[in-house]
């Protein structure tokens, strides 16, 4: 197969959950023998910088990408207001982007046009004048679902009705653009089956991220980790994991402490907002974007994942359990992986049953590594790179011959 991947953000490097997705597709169909054209969006969270992509990857890839300034302006958000139209989308719409993919098209035949996420979509009438592709979305959220559930858990009550109101909106877009899609392939069963009561009944499969376990991660996850040490790694400059953080801080580690003196949580994350570095709680590091994320996973001894928002998969789930770790998550943070509370996960929705999770895994080292044991297990037996690749593959050879 011929197939045009765009995608919303650089892939690579894959330094989040969203860009190990994307580079993980496009790394699982080179190495099944199809060609794939990369073309990414650069933005001012994430840029491109082609002098310092490998080689081997732009020639691979034939990797290109434009830029587009999807800044949130206080003036734009406020005149949208008065529009029927969804602020989360206009921000990606760009003439320069366009422009760029539909001289691609132009210039060469696809028999797929995979799109990475509902941000690449407003792009489809033009895939659609200038291709004959099928055109399949690659979901990695139900955006909607995110922003509802913002406006769920916010109490201030203006704040809650504007959530509410871009919740609305991108629901409606959502909805829209379904007509013109050939098929869909979340990461979740629930995410599919979200899309099929929003109406799809076209292709759809749910096939998640896989993670490649080789004997470097085996051999350094057996080292030493920081006793008394827990942490949070995630891309800071998405909101359900600032919020989930402030929950973290505010509601739950006080809780902590009280019981754990010695306790000690770490903070990483790309674009860590300063407010977290001037924040000196007691007992917590702000470290923000670590050169080696995997380093720093098997450095620390307890994982924690407190999201209360967001829709799709947490990718970061997967790398940690790989390496072994003991995994405390609410339900939404673990949602749609299989994993199950007390095997393999440890499950926790309260800031008390948040806390007395912490406590446990603090106090009981033989918990933890069972724990550990049986997560690695389950990303073995069901996250395997090559075998999701397989299935990813078939559905994508499937929809281009239907």
């Amino acid at each position: 197969m011929r197939i045009l991947q765009i995608c919303n953000k650089p892939p690579f490097p894959p330094v989040d959950g969203g860009a190990i997705a994307m580079h993980n597709t496009t790394l699982g169909l080179l190495e099944r023998g199809h060609s794939v054209k990369v073309f990414s969006m650069a933005t001012p969270k994430h840029g491109v910088k082609l002098s310092e992509l490998p080689e081997e990857y732009k020639s691979k890839t034939q990797f290109e990408s434009v830029f587009i300034d999807t800044s949130i302006r206080i003036k734009d958000a406020f005149l949208n207001l008065f529009s029927s139209k969804s602020y989360n989308i206009e921000r990606f719409i760009c003439k320069e982007f366009e422009a760029k993919l539909i001289e691609l098209l132009r210039q060469q035949d696809f028999d797929v046009v995979l799109i990475e996420s509902l941000f690449v979509t407003p792009y489809i009438e033009a895939i659609k004048v200038n291709s004959s592709a099928k055109i399949v979305l690659r979901a990695h959220n139900v955006e909607h679902k995110i922003w509802e559930r913002f406006s769920q858990n916010s109490s201030n009550p203006i704040k809650k009705k504007y959530l509410e109101l871009l919740a609305k909106r991108l629901k409606e877009y959502e909805v829209q653009v379904l007509s013109d899609l050939d098929a869909i392939c979340t990461l979740t069963k629930v995410d599919q089956k979200s899309f099929k009561s929003l109406g799809f009944n076209k292709l759809s499969t749910a096939i998640p991220v896989g993670y490649k376990l080789n004997d470097a991660d085996i051999l350094a996850s057996s080292q030493q980790e920081e006793q008394q040490s827990l942490f949070h790694i995630a891309s800071m400059d998405w909101m359900p994991n600032i919020e989930g953080v402030d929950w973290l801080l505010e509601k739950v580690w006080p809780k902590v402490v009280k019981k754990n003196h010695k306790a000690k949580l770490y903070l990483a994350g790309r674009n860590m907002p300063e407010r977290f570095y001037n924040k000196k709680t007691k007992g917590v590091t702000v470290v923000g974007e670590v050169p080696e994320a995997k380093n720093f996973y098997i450095s620390k001894k307890i994982m924690l994942v407190p999201v209360l928002s967001g829709s799709g998969m947490r990718i970061k789930i997967i790398e940690g359990m790989a390496l072994g770790k003991v995994i405390i998550s609410t339900t939404i943070g673990a949602e749609g992986i299989a994993c199950e509370h007390n095997k393999n996960i440890l499950i926790a929705d309260t800031p008390q049953e948040f806390a007395a999770a912490i406590d446990k895994c603090l106090n009981d080292d033989e918990l933890c590594a069972k724990i550990g044991h049986n997560a690695k297990l389950l990303i073995n037996e069901q996250y395997n790179n090559e075998t999701i690749s397989e299935q990813f593959t078939s559905f994508l050879t499937n929809v281009s011959l239907a």
